[in-house]
């Protein structure tokens, strides 16, 4: 638990019409060589990703337990397999190694974005425990406090779609990170929607997430005018 409080913030919102992970990246050194498409959000299948917070090579030996369970039920069924059904499954794995003796349990925290044709968009949270819960926007990692309290003021039920979901986390986000000025290396922002029938989740490049920090700033400078000439 101590080391998901210091791990870099991840932050989930749920649209009517899609859902969102934000996460901040802690590793920005110039010299690292950029393999991988993202640091802190994984693709699991077609209708699923997740974020994490807390230790990497936990985080990366349970991502691909989710992987391997997605695709065992796909083998089985013949259909993808239901948001919760792989939210509970890993979670019976990480509650075992909280029983029994020998082993340490997994330092980490997850935020799981999908889809299924039950329940449509949906966002789990899963803590080292084993426990898990469906939620409609919250967050883990350092300053999770400030950013559910930020959320429970700002998020509006059923009518904040994709881009004012996009908005209000560049906003949570900014007043969460523990540093002077936002910047889009420093942000990892990924949205799942459904197109025609598929699940499309997406990545976002470093120019939109830019244009988001931009269009927040712009929005902050206007409401600190406005606040200074009501004050006079």
């Amino acid at each position: 638990m101590e080391a998901i409080g210091h791990a870099g913030t991840c932050l989930g919102i749920l649209a009517s019409d899609g859902v969102v992970l934000v996460a901040e990246r802690r590793n920005t050194n110039k010299l690292l060589d950029e393999v991988a498409s993202s640091e802190k959000i994984y693709k699991l299948n077609d209708d699923l990703a997740c974020s994490v917070a807390g230790i990497t090579s936990d985080a990366n030996v349970l991502t691909n337990e989710l992987r391997l369970i997605a695709q065992r039920y796909m083998l089985q069924y013949q259909q993808p397999i239901p948001c919760e059904q792989i939210v509970s499954t890993l979670c019976d794995v990480k509650q075992a190694y909280t029983q029994f003796g020998g082993k340490r349990p997994f330092g980490v925290s997850i935020l799981y974005m999908g889809w299924d044709k039950q329940y449509g968009f949906q966002l789990y949270q899963s803590d080292p425990s084993g426990n898990y819960g469906g939620w409609k926007a919250t967050c883990i990692g350092n300053n999770s406090a400030a950013a559910v309290s930020m959320l429970k003021q700002e998020y509006k039920d059923g009518e904040i779609n994709i881009e004012k979901t996009l908005t209000l986390a560049i906003k949570v986000l900014n007043k969460t990170l523990d540093v002077n000025k936002m910047t889009a290396e420093r942000v990892e922002m990924a949205t799942l929607t459904r197109e025609k029938g598929k699940t499309i989740i997406r990545i976002l490049a470093d120019s939109e997430v830019d244009a988001l920090i931009k269009k927040h700033e712009e929005v902050a400078k206007q409401e600190t005018e406005k606040k200074k000439a009501d004050k006079k």
